[in-house]
């Protein structure tokens, strides 16, 4: 169900001129099923109590998602759009990079799941384990 046309060139130049491209992810990798991406931490990116805003890390994970959904469309399906996520924060990163790892859970005709996993680069330590449901739009 992967369109292949669909590579890393199509993604991260989708993402120019829009918030993710403002983030600096970067998408690294896309198969079936599955998709990864890197993110750069960045001082702008942190709360004023000195950890990663929840926000930036969600916003991570949620491209990742939504890219993923864009790639696995199934036939006839023009777009998604997010119907529930829900992000879970167990680990903390302060530089270096952030890598999300995301795997498809469900593939439907009228819904796709993902679950996406952010990791410390540096550490290999998870940061958040993400969630997010996607309606498609026909």
């Amino acid at each position: 169900m992967y369109n292949k046309s669909l590579n890393l060139e199509f993604f991260n130049n989708l993402s120019k001129g829009h918030f993710p491209g403002m983030m600096g992810i970067e998408i690294t990798h896309i198969e079936e099923g599955s998709m990864e991406a890197e993110m750069e931490i960045k001082k702008e990116f942190f709360a004023p109590n000195g950890f990663l805003h929840a926000g930036s890390i969600a916003t991570f994970a949620d491209t990742i998602a939504g890219y993923s959904a864009v790639a696995h469309l199934p036939e006839g399906g023009k777009m998604f759009t997010t119907l529930e996520f829900k992000c879970n924060f167990i680990g903390a990163a302060r530089e270096g990079k952030l890598k999300g790892k995301c795997i498809a859970e469900h593939l439907g005709k009228k819904t796709q799941v993902w679950r996406v996993v952010v990791t410390d680069m540096n550490t290999q330590k998870e940061v958040a384990i993400f969630s997010c449901t996607q309606i498609i739009l026909y």
